[in-house]
This record gives C-alpha cells, structure tokens and sequence, in this order.
C-alpha cells in the first residue's frame, strides 16, 4: 500500500512540535533538504567562481534546520515560503562573516546610493546613469565599471534591501520574522506593511526594463541567463541592470529608514 508523502509530512509535524520527537525533526530536515539545494543554486549564479555551491549547501542547512525548529504549522504560512527566507538569511551572514566582499566595493554601492537619493530629490525623476556617475564626479564609462565588479563581487539581493543592507546587519528581516511572536506586535506589522509599500513605489518607479529584470527573477523564478534571452541580452548584462535595480531600491528604503537623507 502506497503511503500519501503529504500526510507523513502532517504526521512528523504533528510528532516534532507536539512530542519533541528528534527523529520526526529528522524526517522532516531530509523531506525539506532539496530546499536548500535550490537556494544555493540561485545564490551561487549571482557569486564569483571561488565560492563553493557545496560550502553554501552546508551553510543553508543551519537555516533549514532553524526555520524547521521555530516554525509554526498553525499559523497558516506556508513552509517553504518561511524556510527559503530563513535559508537565505543563513547562508548570507555566513558569506558576511566571512568578509569576502572588498570594502572599496560596499563604499561604492552606498556612493551609488547617494548619488540616487540626491539626484532623485532635486529632479523628481528617475536619473540616468550619465548622471549618477556626473553626481559621483566620475565617467560614465567607470560607473558601468563599478557596476559590473559589484554584480560579480556582491551578494545584492531583496534580502539586503529588507535588511538594511551590508552595513546595517543589526537590522532584523521583517519577511523572515512574520510567523514569530514578535510579528504580533501592532507596531511591527505597521512598521512591516510600511516597508511593503516603500518598497512596491520604489519597484513601480524603476526603469522598465530594470522592473522586467526583478519581475522575471523574483516573481517568474527565471535565471538570468533566461531572464538574457527573453530581453535579447547577454547574461552579464542582465546581471548589471539587476544589480542598479536593487541599489535603486535599497536606496530608496534606506532613505524612508533615515539611513540618506531624503527630500
């Protein structure tokens, strides 16, 4: 008789937080794993060839095993949408701790920023990169050239914006935090939908083919090297208008949150 995967997945649920059953939260770590796979396959294309996907595999399944321990099948939220964030999270401060990322290239991207910001206040637009780099007081040329290190050396994603970025690691991931207790709190849940809506206006503002870029990768699941074929680019170029998506956007977050000033 063939047993229903779903039901022995309810069943070790039930068996873990429950009865504290280890083996239940094994079964459950093993039936989850090839979660950890898939996000470190993601992360991966966007890291330079010397990191290891296996070394990222490893660091996920702390994360793994952190959400599986602090979920809450009750609450009505779905596993894998909780899990993914938690495995992200883990696999992201091991790369911090790590400080694998040069500080010329962090000091850039908040130069980057700024010159958004800035730029955005006075002209009430979106600037083009001709003038971020004339606001940066470099050329064109060298900007595209700051862009490109930082798609290959920088680890930008909607993770670093909802955090606060790099260099505001103290600052708690609202996505990753929702089914804890602390999510109950009125002032969270207003602080959280605040910056859902921040960030909807910021994504809405964006250039279009940089709005297509974070549409196709983070809603579709594309890759971007599929993400290259739909628009007609190569993939390094996808990678670049990525990247300027996600420092626009975590400029623009970072400037609500008092971190660049804002008009």
């Amino acid at each position: 008789m063939r047993t229903d995967p779903k039901a022995e997945l309810a069943a070790a649920w039930v068996s873990f937080k429950d009865d504290g059953d280890i083996r239940a939260r094994d079964r459950l770590i093993v039936a989850y794993s090839p979660l950890v796979k898939y996000v470190a396959g993601r992360l991966s294309s966007g890291l330079p060839q010397t990191v290891d996907t296996a070394d990222l595999v490893s660091y996920g399944v702390f994360g793994l095993i952190d959400a599986i321990d602090k979920f809450d099948p009750g609450r009505g939220i779905k596993f894998e949408t909780y899990a993914i964030a938690r495995i992200k999270g883990a696999i992201i401060d091991e790369l911090r701790a790590m400080d694998w990322v040069p500080r010329s290239v962090r000091a850039r991207a908040r130069e980057f920023e700024a010159a958004y910001i800035a730029l955005e206040n006075r002209m009430k637009r979106v600037p083009s990169d001709a003038e971020i780099a004339q606001e940066m007081g470099i050329a064109p040329r060298e900007l595209q050239s700051i862009l490109t290190r930082l798609s290959y050396t920088s680890i930008i994603s909607f993770e670093e914006i909802w955090s606060g970025g790099a260099d505001h690691e103290d600052r708690a991931d609202p996505l990753s935090s929702i089914p804890d207790d602390s999510a109950e709190d009125p002032v969270s849940i207003f602080e959280t939908a605040e910056l859902k809506e921040i960030l909807a206006c910021a994504i809405e503002r964006l250039p279009e083919r940089e709005k297509t870029v974070v549409a196709l990768y983070y809603y579709e699941g594309l890759t971007l090297k599929e993400i290259g074929a739909v628009l007609g680019v190569t993939e390094s170029r996808v990678s670049q208008m990525h990247t300027k998506a996600v420092l626009r956007l975590r400029a623009r977050l970072h400037a609500a949150q008092g971190f660049l000033p804002v008009g």
